[in-house]
C-alpha cells in the first residue's frame, strides 16, 4: 500500500507541475512568446521588416503575420482569431462600443505611419500624368481606354481606399481587373503597356530594396495632380509629398490591438510606435506618425564650416 501511495503521490506532483507549466506558457510578454497577427497584404514589405528587427532584438519572441485583405483582418479580430490587426483604418464608434461590451475593456488602436496608394504604369507607356477626375473615370468604367488593375480579388485596404476616396462610395467598372496580390499586379502592369495599376507604396517605394529597384526597369510611377501646388503641377508618391500633403492618395497605417495585459501584442505595437520602429518606417520611405525625424546641423558641423571660411 505504501508503494502504491508513493507512486500515486509522484504522479499527482508531476501532473500539477505540468499543468502549472502549461498555464505559464499560455501567457506571453513583450520579450517572450508567440503571437499570430493579421496584416493587410499591401503593407507586407514594411511589416516584414518591423517583425524581423523586433524578433532579432527579442530572441524569445515570434510574431507570425498572416497577410490578407483588410476585411479579413477585421473578421479575424471579431472571431478572436487574432489579437492584433494592422490595417488602413481605425475603429468606428459602433465597433468601439461592440468590443467594449464584448471584452469589458477598451480596444487600443492608433496610427503608426502614413502610406500612399501608388499609381504605376508600364515603363513604355506614353501616359503618366493623371488628375483625380481622370483616375475616377478609369475606375468607374466611364473611360475604358486603359486596362485597370487593383491589388487584390477581395477587399484590400487599397480597394477600400479607392472606393471611398476616389469613387466616393461608387463601384468599380467592369474594366477593372483584380490581381491575386501586389506582386501579381506589378507583373501585370510590367507586361501590359496599356495598363494602370494601384498598389501600396510600401511595395514599390523603397529605394534601398534591390527587388523593388528591379521593378523600375519595367514600371514607373504615374504622376498625380498635386494638392495645393497650383495648376499644372504633378507629384509622385514620396516621403516629401506624403508629409507635405501634396500627393493626393495618402492613407494612414493603423494597428488595432485586443489586449489588456502587458503581452507580446503590446510589446510589438509599442516597438512600432517608438524610435526604432519609427525609423524602420522612415527607412522604408513611409512617413512615421509618432516621431518627426528632422536633420539638424550639429555644432561641430557649424564650427567646421566657420573654420573653412576663415582659412579661405
Amino acid at each position: 500500500m505504501s508503494t502504491h501511495y508513493r507512486i500515486f503521490f509522484f504522479i499527482c506532483i508531476c501532473s500539477v507541475f505540468v499543468n502549472c507549466r502549461n498555464k505559464v506558457d499560455k501567457y506571453d510578454s513583450p520579450i517572450r512568446g508567440k503571437i499570430f497577427i493579421s496584416v493587410d497584404e499591401s503593407f507586407k514589405p514594411v511589416i516584414d521588416e518591423e517583425i524581423k528587427v523586433y524578433e532579432s532584438s527579442h530572441p524569445g519572441t515570434q510574431v507570425v503575420a498572416s497577410y490578407k485583405p483588410e476585411v479579413k483582418c477585421i473578421e479575424d479580430l471579431n472571431s478572436d482569431s487574432t489579437r492584433l490587426a494592422i490595417v488602413s483604418r481605425g475603429l468606428t464608434n459602433d465597433e468601439n462600443e461592440y468590443y467594449k461590451q464584448k471584452l469589458s475593456y477598451k480596444v487600443q488602436w492608433d496610427v503608426v505611419a502614413y502610406d500612399a496608394v501608388a499609381v504605376i504604369v508600364n515603363a513604355q507607356s506614353k501616359d503618366s500624368l493623371f488628375t483625380i477626375d481622370k483616375l475616377r473615370s478609369y475606375l468607374n468604367g466611364s473611360d475604358t481606354g486603359k486596362l485597370i488593375a487593383v491589388d487584390g480579388k477581395n477587399a484590400t485596404s487599397t480597394v477600400m481606399f479607392l472606393k471611398d476616396s476616389v469613387l466616393k462610395g461608387g463601384a468599380f467598372g467592369k474594366n477593372v481587373m483584380a490581381a491575386a496580390d501586389s506582386k501579381a499586379l506589378i507583373k501585370y502592369v510590367a507586361e501590359n503597356i496599356n495598363a494602370i495599376g494601384f498598389v501600396g507604396f510600401s511595395w514599390v517605394g523603397d529605394e534601398d530594396d534591390p527587388e523593388q529597384e528591379t521593378y523600375k526597369k519595367t514600371i514607373r510611377f504615374g504622376l498625380l495632380e498635386c494638392k495645393g501646388c497650383g495648376d499644372g503641377v504633378f507629384a509622385k508618391p514620396s516621403q516629401a509629398t506624403i508629409s507635405a500633403g501634396e500627393y493626393p492618395l495618402v492613407r494612414p497605417l493603423y494597428y488595432i490591438l485586443k489586449e489588456n495585459t502587458l503581452g507580446l501584442g503590446t510589446g510589438f505595437v509599442t516597438f512600432m510606435s517608438l524610435e526604432q520602429g519609427q525609423l524602420i518606417f522612415r527607412r522604408s520611405y513611409l512617413v512615421p506618425a509618432k516621431m518627426n525625424f528632422t536633420v539638424r546641423k550639429s555644432m561641430m558641423e557649424t564650427n567646421q564650416n566657420l573654420l573653412n571660411k576663415t582659412s579661405e
